[in-house]
């Protein structure tokens, strides 16, 4: 029988936003719900199901983290699942990595995957906003569990992407073609000791928005918009191709 550390919840307020592990039965569907409207309704990446909710054998033993709006209404959502238990990279995502290429599975070590936007928010601003605050709960998660590294699967660009805002991504993988988008996907690895470690230095404003829950550091202030002009960053776009790990988007069937 597997044994894994019991995940331990964060909770945190950003601008009117709440982040939180979700739990209980209506919160845990509403994710599913969610997440349907992404993968099987808008992207076609999954089934359609008869109940309206997507979920898969990777539920079982995994953490989802929500984001709230000022209604309590669900607007994001990203799944962890620690080691020991099975990675979508091991199995879904498996042909992305080479041969012979060994997935580490230690305590501090997980994947991200079902990293999802309420497709209903069509203002690009607001949508690039809950993406970075999003992946902020991805950073204080894994803070809060002693996590260091995260796997993932992702669009090629949107690597750039997430190397453009200051994060420690580096590519375990050539890029290769994923049905059934037939998006160019890379897995990667994300080393968030070395973000925590390194980017009060590169980059201090960004660096302190994100170790920061008490709300004393503005999303304004923060400057982490304020990166590559040349990648036209639309977050909404690029939150549905998050595939495996940062991932919540090209979602394998």
């Amino acid at each position: 029988m597997l044994a894994v550390e019991e995940s331990r919840p964060i909770e945190f307020q950003e601008e009117g936003l709440i982040i939180r592990t979700l739990c209980g039965v209506q919160e845990l569907r509403a994710s599913y719900e969610l997440r349907h409207q992404v993968f099987a309704d808008r992207l076609q990446w999954v089934d359609i199901s008869d109940d309206g909710m997507e979920r898969d054998e990777y539920d079982a033993f995994s953490t989802s983290v929500g984001l709230f709006d000022e209604e309590q209404a669900l607007r994001g959502v990203f799944r962890i699942v620690r080691a020991p238990f099975p990675f979508m990279l091991e199995k879904e995502f498996r042909p992305c990595l080479l041969n012979g290429c060994e997935i580490r599975k230690a305590h501090d070590t997980a994947e991200i995957t079902r990293l999802a936007l309420d497709p209903a928010l069509t203002e690009r601003g607001l949508s690039n906003r809950l993406m970075l605050v999003l992946i902020k709960g991805v950073y204080q998660w894994a803070r809060q569990n002693d996590v260091r590294y995260m796997y993932m699967v992702v669009e090629k660009r949107f690597l750039r992407v997430l190397r453009g805002i200051g994060l420690c991504c580096e590519a375990i993988s050539p890029a290769v073609t994923l049905p059934p988008a037939g998006a160019l996907s890379i897995a990667a690895i994300l080393d968030w000791q070395e973000f925590h470690d390194t980017a009060p230095l590169k980059q201090a404003l960004f660096a302190q928005w994100m170790n920061t829950v008490d709300g004393s550091a503005s999303f304004e202030r923060s400057g982490f918009l304020a990166r590559d002009p040349r990648e036209q960053f639309d977050a909404q776009t690029c939150g549905e191709r998050l595939i495996g790990s940062v991932t919540q988007t090209l979602v394998a069937t």
